[in-house]
This record gives C-alpha cells, sequence and structure tokens, in this order.
C-alpha cells in the first residue's frame, strides 16, 4: 500500500508540473498573439498623424512654365517601407503665384509618368497612356486625369497637402 501511495503522490507531482508547464506555454502563446493586436489597437496613439503639407521649397526656385519633379514622403506608407516610403510629383508654376501639382502615377495603373517638355505631354511607359499638359487623358487606356495634389505658398514657401492618392 505504501508504494501504491508513493507512485500516487509521485502522478501528482508530475500531474502538477505537466499542467503548470501546459498554463505557461498556453500564456505565452496568449501574449504572441496579442502583442501585434494591441499594437495595431495603440498605433494610432503611438504614431501621430504627420504633418498635413508637406514643403517642397522655395516657391521662386520654380521658373515660370517650367514642370520638374520633385521627391517627397508618401503618405500612405507604412513606417517600416523603407526606400518605397518615397514617391515623386510634377510641379508646374503657371503664374507668379499659382502652381499645378501632379502625381508621378498613372492613373490606369500606377505606373510612373514622365513629363516630354517637347511635346508638352505626360507618357506612361507600362501601356502608352498619354496626359496632355493639365493632366487630362488623351491617349492609350488611362480614363481619368492625373491626380492633382492642393497647393500653396506659405511664407515663400511651396507646399503640397500630404493626402494618399485615391484608388483609380
Amino acid at each position: 500500500m505504501k508504494h501504491r501511495e508513493q507512485r500516487a503522490a509521485h502522478l501528482s507531482t508530475r500531474r502538477q508540473f505537466l499542467a503548470r508547464v501546459s498554463l505557461g506555454l498556453m500564456g505565452l502563446a496568449g501574449a504572441v498573439v496579442s502583442v501585434p493586436i494591441v499594437s495595431y489597437l495603440l498605433s494610432p496613439l503611438l504614431n501621430p498623424a504627420p504633418e498635413p503639407w508637406l514643403d517642397l521649397g522655395a516657391a521662386d526656385a520654380f521658373k515660370l512654365g517650367d514642370t520638374v519633379k520633385v521627391d517627397l514622403a508618401d503618405p500612405s506608407s507604412l513606417p517600416w517601407a523603407g526606400q518605397t516610403s518615397r514617391t515623386a510629383a510634377w510641379v508646374r508654376r503657371d503664374q507668379a503665384e499659382q502652381f499645378t501639382v501632379f502625381a508621378v502615377n498613372c492613373t490606369h495603373l500606377g505606373c510612373p509618368v514622365r513629363w516630354l517638355p517637347a511635346g508638352r505631354i505626360f507618357l506612361c511607359p507600362c501601356h502608352g497612356g498619354v496626359f496632355d499638359a493639365q493632366g487630362k487623358p488623351a491617349g492609350g487606356p488611362p480614363q481619368k486625369p492625373l491626380f492633382r495634389y492642393a497647393a500653396r505658398i506659405q511664407n515663400g514657401r511651396l507646399q503640397v497637402l500630404h493626402v494618399p492618392l485615391p484608388v483609380a
């Protein structure tokens, strides 16, 4: 009888040990699953919205009538996107205090468009999309005009409204 009691006590101790290990592993698994969920829920508090207006440089640096490409940060990018968080825009100074800023992306599939000053057109190399100088579709598959950013001059500096591009 004594042997049986010792064996039962030994099994009880082993059972308690395995139960504690199982509970610990379940707790660890729960923590691993909950950390991304909690960080997602808290991300608006931890990462405040960026400044809505991006500075593109001195307004006087842009020549009247010229269309030039400028680099800017993509507002819809994720914090870990690295180099892919950079994008560009096409800036044209129409008048002394008036600028037009086009997104660099074609409205067909998002390929980057090029400005061809000799023809005064934007050309998409992916599918042959053509846009006129005002960004309106002039040929190829695009049906919508190039997206325009709102622009303003603040203290002699050209700024664009920092918004994600709409989905075409």
